[in-house]
């Protein structure tokens, strides 16, 4: 199997068990997915966050995805319990559909990592 093909069967895997476990079944997209790692990153499960802290949780999620890349690094945690990174590298520059797919494949294999797919 290809890498492409892997990638697209593990991320499939992926969306169907999360829409499953977190949306009643309907189909979660991309930034849904990002927002889901965010909250589980912070740690403060349960809770109502305003809209600004709904960016600042992607933001958390994007980076500790691109962590494995060599993009971002965890710099330290605040007092409230918000972790901070800090850029390494500059991204590249990359079209949507490159950008798609750089996010689909950290993000699947951030879920490889947490052992919640295989």
């Amino acid at each position: 199997m290809s890498r492409d093909e892997q990638l697209k069967e593990r991320w499939e895997t992926l969306v169907q068990k999360l829409s499953n476990q977190f949306a009643d079944g309907d189909t979660l997209d991309l930034d849904a997915i990002i927002y889901l790692i965010g909250v589980q990153e912070l740690g403060q499960l349960g809770r109502t966050f305003k809209k600004d802290q709904k960016l600042d949780l992607m933001h958390i999620a994007i980076c500790k995805v691109l962590v494995p890349y060599g993009y971002y690094e965890l710099d330290f945690v605040d007092d409230d319990g918000w972790p901070h990174y800090k850029m390494l590298e500059k991204l590249p520059f990359l079209k949507a559909g490159e950008q798609s797919v750089l996010m689909k494949e950290a993000i699947v294999g951030y879920f490889l990592e947490t052992k919640y797919i295989n």
